[in-house]
């Protein structure tokens, strides 16, 4: 079986570092993830050797494992012990001469034997059981998508996997779903699959942890003599109160407005609030006059 080339998949060179190595994963995976090419077999097999090339090279053990071993990599340690027991062996059998030829195997070949089903000793097939490989991939969604707590469907390896998103979720979040990697070798357990959300925020609140923040345009003569203005939260509006001589960035928090926190059924962070005073324009003569005789009685 020849060597799959991580490096050459995600295109960076064998001394790239980590950075590049994520960059270059971030830029291949949007550019082929399943849900921007939907029922395209090639971008669906472009996107698991992505992630399965991330999921190796962006793990510093992971990744002198496979400069190593190639692409045997994930046994390293079990073929370390074989080859120091069957040098024992061999050690023993040869009246302690040590040598490095194993029967004129060269290293894939001995490492296949191995862990392949060679013979044993006893002269019965053996085979080991592995794990399956642990999947990495990212979820891109809206803020909106995760104010609520919503079912979505991730293709993953060719499977659909059917996802509640729980209310909440935060940018850069990494959640696991157990047996949901790559399939497990002569019947040893799947490996997991790591999902990270990506949040983009395409609204005008900012989000720091569970509170929103966002400003309000307020009028000079509200903000003046005071009033009632309506203004928007995430899931609807609301009517404010605003007080005479109101200053420009004179700050309110709206309790419970914020967004959802996570896995905490009917909890919310608070919106704050920001006045922004907003100057009069293409004034009349008589209101620039109004505004004259209001500057005089103040001199």
């Amino acid at each position: 079986m020849a060597v799959i080339d991580y490096y050459k998949i995600l295109g960076v060179a064998k001394s790239a570092s980590e950075k590049e190595i994520k960059n270059a994963y971030r830029k291949l995976a949007r550019k082929y993830h399943p849900d921007l090419n939907p029922n395209n077999k090639e971008a669906e097999l472009k996107f698991k050797e992505i992630n399965e090339a991330n999921e190796v090279l962006s793990n510093a053990e992971n990744r002198k494992k496979y400069d190593q071993y190639g692409k045997d990599w994930k046994h390293g340690e079990e073929y370390e012990k074989a080859k120091h027991q069957q040098q024992s062996q061999y050690q023993s059998q040869q009246g302690g001469f040590a040598g490095g030829d194993f029967g004129g195997q060269d290293f894939s070949d001995y490492f296949e034997s191995m862990f392949s089903g060679a013979r044993s000793t006893s002269g019965r097939g053996t085979r080991g059981k592995f794990r399956g490989q642990d999947f990495n991939t990212e979820f891109h969604l809206n803020l909106k998508d995760v104010y609520e707590t919503k079912q979505h469907v991730l293709t993953v390896d060719k499977h659909k996997i059917r996802l509640t998103v729980a209310a909440g979720v935060k940018d850069g979040q990494v959640i696991k779903i157990a047996g949901k990697g790559g399939q497990g070798i002569n019947g040893g357990p799947n490996g997991d699959l790591y999902i990270k959300f990506i949040i983009n925020n395409n609204t005008k609140f900012k989000r720091d942890g569970n509170n929103l923040y966002t400003q309000v345009d307020v009028d000079l003569y509200t903000a003046i003599l005071g009033g009632e203005i309506t203004v928007d939260t995430f899931d609807g509006k609301v009517k404010l109160t605003v007080k005479p001589e109101t200053q420009s960035d004179t700050k309110v928090k709206l309790t419970g407005k914020g967004f959802p926190k996570y896995k905490q059924e009917g909890e919310f962070g608070d919106l704050y609030i920001s006045y922004k005073i907003k100057m009069p324009t293409q004034l009349s003569d008589k209101e620039k006059e109004l505004f004259r005789e209001l500057q005089n009685a103040k001199s």
